[in-house]
């Protein structure tokens, strides 16, 4: 089903700023019609990793407030906070992390609760193309309604990380890179993607581009202030928007890609679909160092293959460990679903190229940024 696109300006990290924000988000959609009395509303943010709020990486603790002061003024029962971050689903990681980002002290203020509940259920997907069941944290399971907070980034593996990426956080902790490893091609990892959203199935997306993550993201990046929220019922129209947004082809994004094929959302970002505060492409916002192997298509079948293992072999970046920086801290192995690097010395280092499937959760994952994308070319 499409879905208007929201598009409203907040330009700064006040908290009177998103508040205003989030009021026109709600205005402009219709959201309030969605909140009813007593409803167990569950938000779900981008906690990748341990990161206060500046470094862009997670979701900013006013967003999450702002959203929560605003379903409960709406009559929700109670408000939620519920995530599963990379690294162990455990008390202590998460905790760590609600530190961190900022999220601890605004519980004390603003009317929301940090899940303590670490358990996951089985919810069966028999829709899905790719997987038909997915292990989902309980408080997911068990809410009345969900609203997706994402945190608008670059992407290694996919691209972007926005809306439906967003919801790869619902998988408990170490399981995730068993899906990795499940789904090792892009192509197949992003129609995972897809099933998980519409098993999930928030009924709100809120994407916080006040400072988003270009480079090599979703947490190797750099900030870049790009002053607004997005927000649809829709979480492919609204990363259609978002990767109209940073000028990010379709074809370097397999999530949209997958949905266009499905029939979940346009072949382009349309106008049409856009409802507040016009905006423009950001044409110097970094892109990710991906190649994109689509051409490999247009070749006869029987050369595909072999053409796309060299083309791959070529194209796309190895993740290089920076020996200077590692701290030995065991992030990088803990999270690689190929379990192909060990701590040695209090360094890491990886022991089989040849087992590298490209997910980049090493890159991702490392707390002091000390790995490294690099390309054979370019």
């Amino acid at each position: 089903m499409l879905s208007k696109v929201a598009s409203v300006k907040a330009d700064k990290y006040e908290y009177d700023v998103i508040r205003q924000a989030v009021d026109r988000v709600f205005s402009l959609l219709e959201f309030d019609k969605l909140i009813k009395p007593g409803m167990k509303v569950v938000l779900k943010p981008n906690l990748l990793m341990k990161c206060t709020p500046e470094q862009a990486t997670t979701t900013h603790p006013f967003l999450v407030s702002a959203v929560a002061e605003k379903v409960t003024e709406l009559g929700a029962g109670s408000v939620l906070v519920a995530e599963s971050s990379g690294g162990p689903y455990t008390k202590a990681n998460l905790n760590a992390i609600y530190n961190a980002s900022g999220l601890t002290e605004a519980s004390r203020e603003y009317p929301f609760s940090l899940n303590q509940d670490f358990s996951y259920q089985e919810v069966p997907w028999p829709n899905g193309e790719t997987c038909r069941a997915f292990n989902v944290i309980t408080p997911l399971t068990e809410a009345d309604f969900i609203i997706s907070l994402p945190k608008l980034k670059t992407h290694g593996m996919t691209g972007l990380s926005g809306a439906v990426k967003n919801m790869f956080g619902s998988v408990p902790g170490l399981q995730k890179p068993e899906l990795h490893y499940r789904y090792p091609e892009r192509n197949d990892f992003a129609n995972m993607l897809v099933d998980l959203w519409e098993c999930v199935h928030p009924g709100i997306t809120i994407v916080d581009a006040v400072d988003s993550m270009e480079g090599n993201g979703p947490s190797g990046g750099n900030p870049k202030h790009t002053g607004r929220l997005f927000a649809s019922q829709n979480p492919y129209c609204l990363d259609l928007a978002l990767a109209y947004y940073i000028d990010m082809p379709i074809s370097q994004i397999p999530v949209l890609k997958n949905a266009v094929r499905r029939g979940l959302c346009p072949a382009e970002f349309l106008e049409s679909l856009a409802v507040g505060e016009p905006f423009q492409p950001i044409t110097d916002f970094k892109k990710p160092k991906q190649k994109n192997l689509d051409f490999v298509d247009i070749l006869p079948g029987f050369l595909q293959k072999p053409c796309k293992t060299v083309m791959e072999k070529i194209l796309l970046p190895k993740p290089i460990i920076r020996k200077k920086d590692c701290i030995g801290c065991g992030k990088c192995a803990e999270s690689c679903p190929q379990k192909i690097i060990q701590i040695k010395e209090h360094k890491a280092e990886i022991q089989s190229r040849k087992s590298c499937i490209h997910c980049y959760c090493c890159h991702e994952m490392c707390p002091k940024k000390a790995i490294d994308l690099k390309r054979f070319l370019g």
